[in-house]
């Protein structure tokens, strides 16, 4: 019987993930609501604002998609350059993950670490991104199918997630103050995964005075350049500049310079939506935590899907996309071939964006190296990740010998360094890959005592 109700409960759990963000985040906010106090009524509304937020966010990422992926492909093929890693984009990636015979034990894993890691005061972070926890599952997935050693693959998970809901944690002021989000972190390794790179890279920047002094910022571009600085005008230039070097035809070229125009106008809509939605979630959060956790504030931790509407970001990302085209041609030890996941670059930069403070020479800088990373260690995991897609039943049009991969998986260097940790010598690199967090741990909550002095100042 009890057999029964386990895959009852599994069947429903599926069904429900199979839904899709855009069904999972009303009802994940709606039920989260319930439990901070917003009448049935409220929490709904907010939920189903979320949610429609969040799929008109969806559907101009897949319009972004669909007009700059194809024009990306053929920049690529003009240079009659072959890379037989195909970026097939992180949906893919997101059903490999699902489809995966140890997900369920993973799922469990990364919601029991938030749970506990709450309870025990070492995170504020209540990760309610649960369509996201795929990011963190496909780490302990690789390693599980690499190494054959289910205990292996779990952990591998349990350090990501709590390296994650960490990294949110350090990471919340900055949100906070640079997009006016309050109570809001964001546990999405898609996005958290570049800080690695851009924390060393800003204060390594910092330390040369043409960056240092540097305070260019898309702002100052639409002052110095007028009309031409506007939103939706920098977007027409830079779809044409890339329609141009796909080598499409006058009419090709302009729809895609209006296509680009259109996404930078679009998406900060929706994302204001979004935010409408989250406000009553918040402020009730923020209550219910001065009640049941005696003083303690929580964030919620969501999407980053809620920033990437952000003209520094977008702005930022479609700079970057063009020039991370042209570098994976070039960039030695690369097979990756940029593709799918182009739109979702500017989850990718969002962060690197809100740590320099909208700096545009920074955030090109280390977006590039960012985006070089992606395609480094994308092409290190694109056999691995190729193999487990066929394990699993999954149809690939990829044809031939060509390879799968992405800018999602083991691509980002947060997930990469914990797979290789864990498949690489684990009796030698996990011992000092924990060390190695531990000691950014105590930096960061006992020296620079981020977020640490939320509970202190409460008590």
């Amino acid at each position: 019987m009890w057999s029964q109700i386990g895959q009852g409960f599994m069947n429903g759990f599926q069904f429900f993930i199979n839904c899709g963000a855009t069904v999972m985040l009303p009802v994940i906010i709606t039920i989260v609501g319930l439990i901070f106090g917003l009448k049935i009524t409220q929490a709904f509304k907010s939920g189903l604002t979320l949610g429609i937020g969040f799929a008109g966010i969806k559907l101009v990422l897949d319009f972004m998609t669909t007009n700059v992926g194809p024009a990306a492909k053929a920049m690529v093929e003009r240079t009659h350059v072959h890379l037989n890693a195909l970026d097939v984009g992180w949906g893919s990636i997101a059903a490999v993950t699902w489809a995966s015979p140890i997900i369920a034990i993973l799922i469990f894993v990364i919601l029991l670490i938030n749970i506990v890691l709450l309870v025990l005061k070492l995170t504020h972070t209540l990760d309610v991104d649960i369509w996201n926890y795929h990011h963190m599952a496909i780490v302990g997935i690789m390693v599980y199918f690499v190494t054959h050693n289910v205990f292996l693959g779990v952990g591998a998970t349990a350090v990501t997630a709590i390296f994650t809901f960490k990294l949110s944690d350090w990471s919340q002021p900055i949100v906070e103050k640079f997009f006016g989000m309050p109570g809001v972190s964001l546990p999405t390794i898609s996005a958290l995964s570049s800080l690695v790179i851009a924390v060393p890279m800003n204060w390594l920047l910092d330390k040369i005075p043409f960056f240092k002094n540097s305070k260019f910022t898309i702002k100052d571009a639409q002052k110095y350049l007028g009309f031409f600085g506007d939103s939706m005008i920098m977007g027409l230039i830079i779809g044409l500049a890339i329609g141009g070097l796909a080598g499409y035809d006058l009419q090709k070229v302009l729809q895609l310079g209006v296509s680009m125009s259109a996404v930078l106008v679009l998406i900060p809509k929706m994302t204001a939506m979004f935010m409408e939605g989250l406000m009553p979630i918040s402020s009730a959060a923020q209550k219910w935590s001065q009640n049941k956790f005696k003083g303690r504030k929580l964030f919620i931790g969501l999407d980053a899907a809620v920033v990437v509407g952000n003209p520094d970001v977008i702005t930022t990302a479609l700079i970057i996309i063009p020039l991370t085209i042209a570098m994976a041609i070039f960039l030695l030890g690369n097979r990756v071939l940029p593709f799918a996941d182009l739109a979702v670059v500017p989850f990718r930069v969002a962060l690197v964006v809100v740590l320099t403070n909208g700096n545009l020479l920074k955030n090109i800088v280390i977006g590039l190296v960012v985006t070089a990373s992606l395609l480094w260690c994308g092409s290190a995991t694109a056999p691995v990740l190729t193999a487990i897609a066929k394990s699993v039943g999954i149809k690939l049009t990829t044809g031939g010998s060509m390879l799968i991969s992405s800018f999602a998986a083991t691509s980002m260097i947060q997930s990469f360094i914990v797979y290789f940790a864990f498949t690489y010598h684990p009796e030698i690199c996990v011992p000092i890959l924990l060390l190695i967090i531990a000691g950014i741990w105590y930096y960061y909550d006992k020296i620079k005592k981020i977020n640490v002095s939320i509970d202190e100042n409460k008590n």
